[in-house]
């Protein structure tokens, strides 16, 4: 996997070097054994926030959001690899700077509608434009005209033209390595005009795509109901009629319930409570899938509000979390943190030790911000078990260096609505919300979350680091394109890295590998249940083997 990885960014930038054209993806992947037709039901604790491509941001709608739209590009299911999508094909010129995207005849939306190019375009003037407060606007910087649409002077990029109906240019101000990959998270996600104007801020309850499924209903706390569209352009996708997601089921309860043969996917996972239990029955074991994922679970600090507008205070923090003591809690599913990459990415600092658990030290360095006697705070932690149970330990540790926080356990959307806000959470622990790649590359890692362009109304980068300097170095790295250069752009990222834990807006704690169910009753091979992008699920290609 690890191989893998480095090897599609690899593949990207031979294409950006060289000016390739790809081709439009085979029907390889389909399981030649898969069965159409019946229903899944999968349960979840909490609602959903969102369904809107360009706004939604988290792990339960990330997936969800995949089924109900396209974008030009996508990744083979259950790997990496970068296939086109709505694109038939692409073309990019020699300098990595102009990318052509030949469209799909016939694909339409849900309302009937064919899509065309003037889609494409619409849905990406709409993400960057500050008026629609996405936190994935910043993954769009290297668009020419980005910078106006940011600073509120055209509603329009300049770098994004029609060509034809089923012909989009981009133009770039400088090589991207990244921008394929960009193309085919959410954010990039292609929406017709006339919906979003007819629901405007609630288009997110009323979504309209061109994807595998269909809303057909949603009962805010109760349910919400995908249906097959049965006009989708990949023919033979997707196997199932239905999908019904359940709101309000405890994980526990959601357990007991697949253990009956009631629902096919605990949503929130094995609770940590039951892990071994499960792990230590043959037939249960049987249905556990486990997968790895580019996952750094954080605490991040709010470094415009006082005292973590200080840089030895938020450091004295890292030195206060008992990582290895957090890890148990969670059953050994994780390996302590030390820096915002996990361990598989290209990138990661294998020699860089990070901060010791030393609480003598972060007294001193407490002592020395001026802070002799600690303070008072609020950590902010999503409400599924185990993160409650994990803010506490870090609420116990801080409270041995004399930081008094008090918890506030909230339902997701409420945490990162917290986030999101400047002058919402102090402090906040990730788990449940931590961040899981948008696409294998390490600039993945800073762009949403601790780059400029995340620490922004809505956006991601919740502890609001803005290190200027920072992003010019982000920029030159993304910049090099050249395949015999990649070891040397790693370099860079791991640089930024490093720099980014001497200011610690983060304390890394953890990476963890995901581990879900399945009835028995669900076929196909594991790798679509938990896919290194489509977290947690790629519904398009799941299916039942009990079809009557």
């Amino acid at each position: 996997m690890r191989r893998f990885l480095t090897s599609t960014v690899a593949a990207a930038a031979l294409a950006l070097a060289f000016g390739l054209s790809s081709a439009a993806r085979a029907d390889d992947t389909i399981d030649p054994n898969a069965k159409n037709g019946g229903a899944i039901t999968i349960t979840y604790k909490d609602d959903v926030a969102t369904l809107d491509p360009a706004i939604g941001y988290d792990w339960q709608n990330w997936s969800m959001i995949k089924s109900l739209f396209d974008g030009l590009m996508d990744y083979k299911p259950g790997t990496a690899e970068l296939v086109p999508d709505l694109a038939e094909s692409y073309d990019i010129s020699p300098d990595g700077k102009t990318f052509t995207f030949k469209l799909r005849h016939g694909v339409k939306f849900h309302n009937g509608r064919e899509m065309t190019a003037d889609d494409v375009k619409y849905s990406l003037d709409r993400v960057t434009n500050p008026k629609t407060q996405s936190p994935g606007a910043g993954f769009f910087s290297s668009i020419k005209g980005y910078d106006d649409q940011a600073a509120g002077k055209t509603e329009s990029l300049a770098g994004v033209t029609v060509v034809d109906p089923y012909t989009v240019k981009f133009e770039l101000v400088r090589p991207d390595a990244t921008f394929l990959h960009v193309m085919a998270i959410n954010f990039s996600h292609v929406v017709p005009k006339e919906e979003v104007e007819k629901y405007g801020a609630d288009f997110g309850k009323h979504p309209v795509g061109t994807g595998a499924y269909k809303l057909a209903e949603w009962t805010l706390g109760q349910r919400i109901v995908f249906e097959k569209n049965k006009d989708y352009w990949h023919k033979g996708l997707p196997h199932l009629d239905k999908i019904t997601f359940e709101i309000g089921q405890e994980p526990i309860v959601a357990l007991l319930r697949l253990q009956k043969g009631e629902i096919d996917v605990p949503g929130d996972g094995i609770p940590p409570a039951k892990f071994q239990e499960v792990m230590k029955d043959p037939e249960q074991k049987a249905r556990v899938v486990e997968g790895g994922q580019l996952q750094t679970g954080y605490v991040t600090m709010n470094v415009t509000m006082k005292p973590f507008d200080n840089v030895k205070v938020r450091q004295a923090v890292n030195m206060a979390i008992n990582k290895e003591r957090v890890v148990q809690l969670i059953n050994n599913r994780a390996v302590p943190a030390n820096q915002p990459l996990p361990p598989s990415m290209p990138g990661y600092a294998k020699d860089y030790k990070g901060y010791p658990h030393d609480p003598a030290k972060a007294k001193e360095l407490l002592a020395e911000a001026g802070y002799p006697d600690g303070f008072e705070t609020q950590l902010y932690v999503m409400n599924t078990d185990p993160n409650p149970r994990i803010a506490q330990a870090i609420q116990q540790d801080l409270a041995a260096i004399g930081i008094k926080a008090s918890i506030q356990a909230l339902a997701q959307a409420n945490v990162i609505a917290a986030g999101g806000d400047k002058n919402g959470a102090p402090m906040i622990w990730s788990g449940g919300m931590a961040w899981i790649a948008d696409f294998p590359d390490p600039s993945n890692f800073y762009g949403p979350i601790l780059g400029c362009a995340g620490a922004v109304p809505g956006g991601w980068n919740w502890s609001w680091y803005c290190n200027k300097d920072l992003d010019k170095k982000a920029a030159e790295a993304d910049s090099i394109t050249d395949p015999a250069k990649q070891e040397e752009r790693y370099k860079m990222w791991s640089d930024i890295y490093l720099k980014i834990m001497d200011d610690a807006p983060w304390a890394p704690v953890f990476n963890e590998q995901r581990f879900t169910m399945k009835s028995a009753r669900m076929g196909g091979a594991d790798a679509l249940y938990v896919d290194p992008v489509h977290i947690p699920i790629n519904y398009d290609n799941v299916y039942v083997k009990d079809v009557q």
